[in-house]
């Protein structure tokens, strides 16, 4: 009886420091974000870090010859939605599995970018190398990109978005719906 008592209490203690523990870093892990409210409307321009960091990019892209377009940024969800209809309810390819709501351009947490070639069109080459090295511009953008500390959908393995790229700061659509945002120190960007 007294073993048995003396396990109750150590069981107790355990799951007592565990609680603490996760109450913790609980606490922590939310001093990285904003609750904004589940009813709040979606960010109308880009996250001052992913803005930051898209601006790095366009310039660390130049420095190496490669003239990187950005073509979207924040997307409203009324976009997003014709974006997943499309290859759905048109003979076009799908663009996106993300509906409404579900992508991280709706957050202004993503962007896509496109190359410029030598005659100023916008192309989604992903072979084109235009600064001649021998090397795709797309993967190089891509590259620098990822050292800025974004994700690149290009390394994806279900659906390879090769213009995508995103900041999630940690946060899932799901937290991102109820309204969680990013919560940045004035050094991260």
């Amino acid at each position: 009886m007294k073993r048995y008592r003396k396990d109750i209490t150590t069981w107790i203690l355990i799951i007592l420091f565990l609680t603490i523990l996760i109450i913790i870093y609980n606490e922590q892990k939310n001093d990285r974000y904003i609750d904004t409210g589940k009813n709040t409307a979606p960010p109308e321009k880009l996250d001052p870090v992913v803005a930051a960091k898209t601006s790095q990019l366009l310039k660390k892209s130049s420095q190496q010859g490669i003239d990187v377009v950005i073509t979207e940024k924040v997307r409203s969800i009324k976009r997003q939605n014709k974006l997943y209809e499309q290859g759905r309810l048109s003979d076009e390819k799908v663009v996106t599995y993300a509906k409404g709501g579900e992508s991280y351009h709706n957050y202004g947490l993503a962007v896509d970018y496109a190359l410029r070639n030598k005659d100023g069109e916008i192309i989604w080459n992903i072979n084109y190398d235009g600064n001649n090295n021998g090397k795709s511009d797309w993967f190089e953008v891509a590259e620098i990109a990822k050292e800025l500390g974004f994700e690149w959908g290009g390394d994806w393995s279900k659906f390879k978005d090769y213009p995508h790229l995103q900041m999630d700061f940690g946060l899932s659509i799901r937290q991102l719906k109820k309204g969680l945002r990013p919560s940045h120190d004035q050094n991260e960007k």
